[in-house]
């Protein structure tokens, strides 16, 4: 009986077979690429800059070869022709074209590779043309290409760098909402990726960028407060340099002057034990702040059966107050 076993390591093929009790290794013959004189010419013209003869040698040849086993390498070669020539959105369907039929080909990899130049570059600022002249913006394409990239090759080192560059996009435009999710995604999808550490971190600044001010929902604040301590305590040494204990801090002191603010609301409004209870709740949960300072001062000018007790209990439904029972109280 012989019984063979391949396996591949780093980009080398070794094959072991065995027989009479034994696993000798034995040579295996790589299929090497077909050589076709008409693609070979038509790929020295790339080389030398000549894009529209090329691509007419090409498109002859291919019209005539549909069952040629090199087809793919022609596919290619017409896509390099476009992106050299600076129509890159028909190059990358060319580049589908590769993939789609012919996944087995040695060319996958490149089309997949060349694919995300394309993307990338887009969203470094490169433009579409319109007249032949560079004025379109294609951010939202190239957004889509890194998509469909992800699809093709799930769980690759490129499907990685595609959704990490996807969250750097929408960091980078200010795009917070956008990027928080898709720092989210990379961490579930790669929880041990070379770029975790950094996604985390920018997740919890994407989502406190968020926060619109004291008037408006505190989710972004209490959502990035128990993102940032989940980094702390993960990275301490880089939680130290990015101070994100500073952060924190600056989280505590919005909701502090959130609480001062809704209390203010109630006062003015006529509720005044609503608003006592707020600036009782902000004296317990932040006693050494400013603001509790403030809450102190004003509970002074109300009524006895204002601030009668029953006192507001340390429970909450913000961030920082859960984190105090956590720690025994601040």
């Amino acid at each position: 009986m012989v019984i063979g076993v391949t396996v591949t390591c780093f980009g080398q093929k070794h094959t072991w077979q065995y027989e009479n009790g034994k696993w000798p290794q034995v040579n295996e013959v790589i299929p090497q690429p077909v050589s076709n004189p008409v693609l070979d010419q038509a790929e020295q013209l790339l080389v030398a800059g000549d894009t529209q003869g090329a691509r007419k040698m090409l498109l002859a040849w291919e019209h005539v070869n549909k069952d040629s086993p090199v087809r793919d390498r022609c596919i290619y070669l017409i896509a390099q022709s476009y992106y050299k020539e600076d129509d890159r959105i028909l190059a990358f369907y060319y580049l589908d074209e590769v993939m789609d039929e012919y996944p087995e080909s040695r060319l996958f990899q490149p089309a997949l590779e060349l694919q995300y130049s394309i993307a990338d570059d887009y969203l470094n600022g490169h433009k579409r043309r319109f007249f032949n002249f560079p004025i379109l913006p294609a951010e939202d394409e190239a957004i889509e290409m890194l998509y469909r990239i992800q699809q093709r090759a799930p769980g690759s080192a490129l499907a990685e760098k595609c959704l990490l560059r996807t969250a750097d996009y929408y960091y980078n435009s200010g795009q917070f909402d956008f990027a928080a999710d898709a720092y989210a995604a990379y961490v579930r999808s790669y929880p041990r990726g070379a770029s975790v550490e950094r996604a985390r971190l920018r997740q919890a600044f994407a989502t406190l960028a968020q926060f619109r001010g004291l008037l408006f929902d505190p989710t972004p604040l209490i959502d990035a407060r128990q993102q940032l301590l989940d980094f702390s305590r993960t990275y301490p040494n880089a939680a130290t340099d990015e101070d994100t204990a500073g952060f924190i801090d600056r989280i505590d002191s919005a909701f502090a002057g959130k609480l001062l603010a809704t209390a203010d609301f109630y006062q003015r409004t006529g509720e005044v034990k609503a608003s006592a209870y707020y600036l009782q709740f902000l004296i317990e949960t932040y006693g050494e702040s400013p603001e509790a300072a403030e809450a102190r001062h004003r509970l002074r000018s109300f009524p006895a059966w204002a601030t009668s007790p029953p006192t507001p209990p340390i429970e909450g439904g913000y961030a920082p107050v859960l984190e105090a029972n956590e720690n025994g109280g601040r």
